[in-house]
């Protein structure tokens, strides 16, 4: 039944959330179904529409690990995974058939439809505050790029859609190319930049122009311009961003809006939770944190022997477990699970909030870009901040010899970014863009037996396709016969 008809293009905005995206705009209540004639006429329309360019993210953010670091090397599934092609994706049989790449798809083309109506709409209204329609626009614009920049980094050229279309008109828009998507992202994001008021005057979880400069300069460094990266992640600090002391207190609820934190989707336990620490939750639950969990995945020992004795991030990430089966004689089974997200909650309904941007994201990219502009001094000195951050001293700092070469440099920087960012979805994207997608994932070491010291490890089928996943199989053929061109090699 063809009925995922490309969702972000309908030009009638259908189910628009009853979920805001701040703590502190819970209780709205949006209409249900709602068109340019009946909408989109006062600046509270516009405000409510905004927050569901929001929504659409703050939905598809909790499963975004299945498709981000489950295929990588951080986090392998269990026997009591319930998502559909979950299985494939870690076993790298990956197919335009899977449903996961059309979910994730469907989802980001329908928040870039909400930024597309909001835009379309935005001068209809004539009760604006001051500076109030520039910042919706800055905020439908950075949600634009946001959703672009996610799938041009999946998918590579994706259509290009910047107003409102008709169905039949959607079915006959080809993809673009790579770089016209990103020059989109750039421009949005500059927009937004000029256009978003600075976080003091922003609702908690809503972007201010910082959070646009932390990611015009991250797309910047995807595309290894140096320069403009350097140029916008220069301005972060200066509003308002530096790291915290303790890498465990960011993932505390009472800590959640501290200053290390650029963007961050919000949730609420009980009102607008998500399911992200119930599904990496053993299934027998946790005392004082849930009563039960789903046991989705778990972390890998490839990923758990990196962490060095005085890492802080490991016990912040990683709680060791220890399970005696049956029979009882049996050797002990090692058991870890992700502690990350690891709050006190309802089941299926956490509050912790989870981050799209942290300021030592900011950090390592910086020293990317140094190194890159050929100063490893002042990449070394970069890298050092998040290595003194994790050990709480410089006595594991690295030296110059350490990255030597820029083969050593992506040694470091790609073992910095997975113990920093693990479980964070930043993974898959840095193999990729480093070009170590193949070397890294030649196999994956996932579970690790303590009688014997060893562990058990996997071989991945990974194919240099897998560089772009597939475009999904029920979008082509929703859109005109040959619209819709297939990745090489699907």
């Amino acid at each position: 039944m063809k009925r995922n008809i490309y969702i972000g293009m309908s030009i009638v905005w259908l189910a628009l959330s009853t979920v805001a995206c701040n703590k502190e705009l819970t209780e709205i209540t949006p209409d249900s179904s709602l068109t340019t004639t009946d909408y989109y006429k006062t600046a509270k329309d516009i405000d409510l529409a905004v927050l569901g360019v929001y929504s659409s993210y703050q939905t598809r953010k909790p499963t975004d690990y299945i498709l981000l670091e489950l295929p990588a090397d951080n986090l392998y599934r269990t026997t009591y995974t319930l998502s559909a092609g979950a299985d494939d994706v870690d076993n790298m049989a990956i197919t335009s058939a899977n449903p996961l790449f059309g979910n994730f798809w469907e989802a980001s083309y329908g928040g870039i439809f909400r930024a597309n109506a909001v835009l379309a709409n935005i001068d209809n209204p004539t009760d604006y505050k001051a500076k109030q329609k520039d910042q919706f626009t800055g905020e439908a614009k950075f949600m634009r790029a946001l959703y672009y920049f996610d799938m041009v980094r999946l998918f590579g050229g994706v259509p290009k859609v910047t107003k409102l279309l008709t169905i039949e008109e959607a079915k006959s828009l080809p993809r673009a190319t790579k770089e016209e998507i990103y020059e989109l992202i750039i421009s949005d994001l500059k927009d937004a930049l000029t256009a978003l008021p600075p976080k003091a005057d922003m609702a908690k979880g809503r972007v201010s122009n910082g959070v646009a400069a932390a990611l015009l300069g991250k797309v910047y460094v995807y595309l290894k311009d140096w320069a403009n990266a350097k140029l916008y992640l220069d301005m972060v600090p200066g509003y308002g961003y530096t790291l915290q002391t303790d890498f465990a207190s960011l993932w505390k609820l009472e800590n959640e809006d501290n200053a290390e934190i650029i963007f961050a989707i919000k949730y609420i336990e009980g009102t607008n939770g998500h399911g992200l620490s119930t599904a990496f939750l053993p299934f027998p639950g946790k005392a004082n944190i849930a009563s039960a969990g789903l046991e989705s995945v778990f972390p890998s020992w490839d990923l758990h022997k990196l962490y060095e004795t005085g890492d802080t991030r490991k016990a912040a990430s990683i709680t060791e477990f220890y399970k005696t089966p049956t029979p009882a004689n049996s050797p002990t089974i090692w058991f870890p699970h992700v502690s990350k997200y690891e709050v006190k909650h309802t089941v299926g309904s956490s509050g912790i909030d989870l981050p799209v941007l942290r300021y030592a994201d900011v950090v390592l990219l910086m020293a990317e870009v140094q190194y890159g502009l050929n100063h490893p001094d002042l990449a070394l000195i970069e890298l050092n901040r998040i290595r003194a951050r994790a050990f709480g001293n410089v006595s594991k700092n690295y030296t110059q010899a350490d990255i030597a070469t820029p083969e050593t440099f992506t040694d470091k920087i790609l073992l910095e970014r997975r113990l920093e960012f693990a479980f964070e979805n930043e993974r898959w994207f840095d193999l990729v863009r480093t070009g170590r997608l193949l070397t890294e994932l030649a196999f994956e070491e996932r579970g690790y037996n303590p009688a014997t010291q060893t562990a058990l490890k996997f071989t991945l089928q990974t194919k240099p396709n897998y560089v772009l996943f597939p475009i999904p199989q029920r979008q082509i053929e929703v859109y005109n016969p040959g619209v819709l061109q297939q990745n090489k090699d699907y």
